[in-house]
């Protein structure tokens, strides 16, 4: 009893854990960042993919477990996007957030930044946000490489912007001892990542405003193309990249103020940037789960809300939509 309740009967498409509740998503999106996932070869990926269309034909060979569908399903939707069905390439899935965005985290931490140090470090991250971001769109609509551009070159902008005003400023108060200054500067990330996350979202995905994106009845069938609920997706979306950077780049400040008063840091200055590294590793992991599962990823949307013709177009009272991650 107590194994089915742990391994609930597998549903092809369906997760494996309750999207209503904030618990359930968060341990949905555990499995979906797993870096784990990163290492699965080839050979193993289309033995998942093949497990899954034996399940949907019906052809299953004798003896295949719940468990293993559901680690199959884990694999393939944590490798292949959903829309496309192709392979999104490693450093862009959200499996490898985390081990490919610590060091760009641990640059943007680094105390006494300079301008250009600043610029660098800001691009970096945009430049890897803007690539998830697109590489975890909704991709029911074909975005154009133009608009690719102009969403990168725009996010990239506007963090750089942020970052240098916020650090110019700071040097030139000229009222703050050293010590304050530092500290002020090392919260400087947060502020200039969070505008900047809002703009890279907006910018990568503008072309689902405008296009629209597909939603789907209880039967997984299109109804229609919707600019609606492509405007609900981006600001979930949005929403979910200010609160990302929230605890990434506000805790590690201030608990490396503290473990640098520790007198075995100060006789042993050489761990300090293991020591912060690690911290922000351990608080990146942490959040990136938290701030996905604020909502589901097959977001649904009352019929009623959306534009006349997809009314129109089903009986159903509820839609649901790829809101993209």
């Amino acid at each position: 009893m107590a194994e089915s309740a742990a391994c609930p009967a597998f549903q092809l498409g369906k997760p494996r854990y309750d999207q209503g509740s904030f618990l359930g998503r968060l341990r949905h999106f555990v499995d979906i960042i797993d870096p784990s996932t990163l290492f699965v070869s080839e050979k193993r990926l289309k033995e998942c993919i093949k497990l899954l269309d034996d399940y949907k034909h019906d052809t299953l060979p004798p003896g295949v477990s719940d468990l293993q569908l559901w680690e199959a399903q884990k694999i393939k939707q944590a490798i292949i996007h959903p829309d496309t069905g192709e392979k999104i390439f490693m450093p862009f899935r959200m499996s490898g957030y985390v081990p490919f965005g610590t060091p760009i985290v641990i640059g943007l931490l680094l105390p006494n930044q300079t301008v250009v140090s600043t610029i660098i470090w800001q691009w970096l991250n945009q430049s890897h946000n803007a690539c998830v971001n697109y590489a975890n769109r909704n991709a029911t609509k074909p975005t154009p490489t133009s608009k690719f551009l102009q969403g990168y070159v725009g996010a990239v902008t506007s963090a750089v912007s942020i970052a240098v005003g916020l650090n110019v400023l700071i040097q030139k108060a000229n009222k703050l001892s050293p010590a304050t200054r530092m500290i002020i500067q090392r919260f400087v990330p947060f502020p200039a990542v969070a505008s900047a996350n809002i703009c890279n979202v907006g910018l990568m995905r503008h072309n689902e405003l405008s296009e629209g994106i597909d939603v789907l009845d209880s039967n997984g069938n299109v109804v229609g193309s919707s600019k609606i609920a492509a405007r609900h997706a981006i600001m979930e979306t949005a929403f979910t990249r200010v609160v990302l950077p929230m605890p990434i780049f506000v805790l590690p400040p201030i608990i490396m103020s503290y473990l640098e008063r520790l007198r075995f840091l100060q006789n042993n200055r050489r761990l300090l940037l293991p020591i912060h590294s690690l911290v922000c590793l351990v608080t990146f992991g942490l959040s990136l789960p938290v701030a996905i599962s604020l909502f589901p990823q097959m977001s649904q949307i009352e019929v009623s809300r959306l534009e006349p013709e997809i009314a129109m177009a089903t009986d159903c009272k509820v839609v649901t939509y790829n809101k993209g991650l």
